[in-house]
């Protein structure tokens, strides 16, 4: 046992907000008159002690109470300071606990040793009270702040859970949207008596604003449009279902593609009048800041005549047998963005085995890992490249060829493509066979 010290009695260090527990100290001294006259200081501070004449004593303590703080004799018979300590840091708790040993030791191995096996300070003995006050309030800083990361922790792991249970709805509502959008699209390929039609779209995350599409004018008159909405996400998304609902393949009373002129008869609009159509309802009846670009194409199958506008859109690709692919149209300005825009409609002319391929901008701007876009040339090759591809596998081949200039990085744009495959001329229906087929598709729709 080391030399007993007195400690002079002095005001309360310590007085602990009404509500909250004392600071639980252990004393732990063989000497019972060193532990007392220590203990009782401690009391007299706003503590709450407990006593131990020994270390297996004091770590038996330990086991059943939730002891804050400890102050340990260094030379005690059974169990000396530092075998406690260790056994004392050993112990399961949900917190942590302050040791401070005392002694007279002070070589710097002994406190080093000290350190090494879990001590956090050390007092001399014998004890000078100013010196214990100080030594004890530092541990209560060191607490106090553990107390406050727990409680800093507990607070983050449940806004956590709390935003984790958000990101599970959301994503949940996500799914769904995607589900939705997709049934907006045609399927990947559908073949038809006249030509084959192939559709590519892939979001760059859940939903996108692209946006591809046709319907049929006459049963030898097709309407085929590539859409691409400002932006990403949820918003642009939105704006494509209702911009499907504009150009439904199933209500032409919605279509603004048809002109109603009385009756059950409906009139075709020139791919221009489409576009300003558009323009219009976009400025007037949608209150948003979003717009967005479009190529859309009248084919008559009839003939191989196609009727296009190409509003800020990028463009199109003609796949001949005879001359390869080449780019169509003159450009124009995108829809959405300013009142009583003017856009023109360009014609050309497609034959049996031609190909017109309408498609987003995600597919010239794809980058690979130096930075580098793919452009309209390296297009146009990857285009040729394919062009012994079938029509259901083309565009697949073409997505293909794209992740490997991306080399594995993600397209952070979304990807939509529709291409027609034309097979054969079809019949000029007859006026009264055109009349039959409007009337058709009106019952069809009611």
């Amino acid at each position: 046992m080391e030399n007993a010290g007195q400690i002079e009695d002095i005001q309360p260090a310590f007085i602990p907000p009404n509500g909250e527990q004392a600071l639980r100290v252990l004393v732990v001294d063989d000497s019972i008159l060193q532990r007392r006259i220590v203990a009782l200081s401690l009391r007299k501070w706003g503590y709450s002690v407990f006593e131990a004449s020994s270390g297996v004593e004091a770590l038996a303590i330990c086991k059943r109470e939730k002891i804050d703080l400890v102050l340990s004799d260094w030379m005690m018979p059974e169990m000396d300071g530092l075998e406690f300590c260790k056994q004392f840091r050993q112990l399961p708790r949900e917190s942590y606990g302050y040791f401070i040993l005392l002694t007279s030791k002070n070589e710097k191995n002994d406190v080093a040793e000290g350190l090494d096996i879990g001590a956090d300070d050390f007092l001399s003995k014998p004890v000078n009270s100013a010196e214990l006050k100080a030594r004890i309030r530092a541990g209560e800083r060191v607490l106090d702040m553990e107390r406050t990361l727990i409680a800093q922790n507990t607070t983050l792991a449940n806004t956590l859970d709390e935003l984790q249970t958000l990101y599970e709805g959301m994503n949940k509502d996500l799914l769904e949207a995607e589900k939705l959008q997709k049934s907006l699209i045609p399927p990947p390929f559908r073949r038809g008596d006249f030509g084959d039609m192939s559709v590519l779209f892939q979001p760059s995350s859940h939903v996108g604003g692209d946006l591809v599409g046709f319907f049929n004018f006459t049963d030898t008159r097709l309407g085929l449009y590539s859409i691409d909405v400002s932006g990403h996400g949820v918003s642009s998304a939105l704006f494509t279902a209702r911009l499907a609902g504009y150009l439904s393949a199933h209500n032409r009373e919605q279509n603004v593609a048809f002109e109603h002129v009385g009756g059950d008869e409906y009139r075709q609009l020139p791919p221009a009048e489409i576009a300003a159509s558009l323009n219009q309802l976009i400025i007037e009846e949608l209150a948003t800041e979003l717009y967005f670009t479009m190529v859309f194409a009248d084919l008559d199958l009839t003939t191989g005549r196609v009727e296009m506008v190409q509003a800020g859109h990028p463009h199109p690709v003609l796949c001949t047998t005879s001359q390869g692919a080449c780019f169509l149209g003159q450009g124009g300005p995108p829809i959405g963005l300013m009142p009583d825009m003017k856009y023109e409609t360009v014609t050309f002319s497609i034959s049996p085995g031609d190909r017109l391929l309408l498609y987003s901008d995600g597919l010239t701007e794809c980058q690979n890992f130096e930075g580098d876009l793919l452009n309209d040339a390296n297009l146009l090759r990857m285009i040729d490249k394919r062009s012994s591809s079938t029509g259901a596998q083309f565009l697949p081949d073409l997505t293909c060829d794209l992740t490997e200039f991306a080399g594995g990085r993600p397209f952070y744009d979304d990807l939509s493509a529709i291409m027609f495959e034309f097979k054969k001329y079809g019949t000029p229906p007859r006026a009264e066979d055109t009349r039959r087929t409007l009337q058709g598709a009106r019952d069809r729709e009611t």
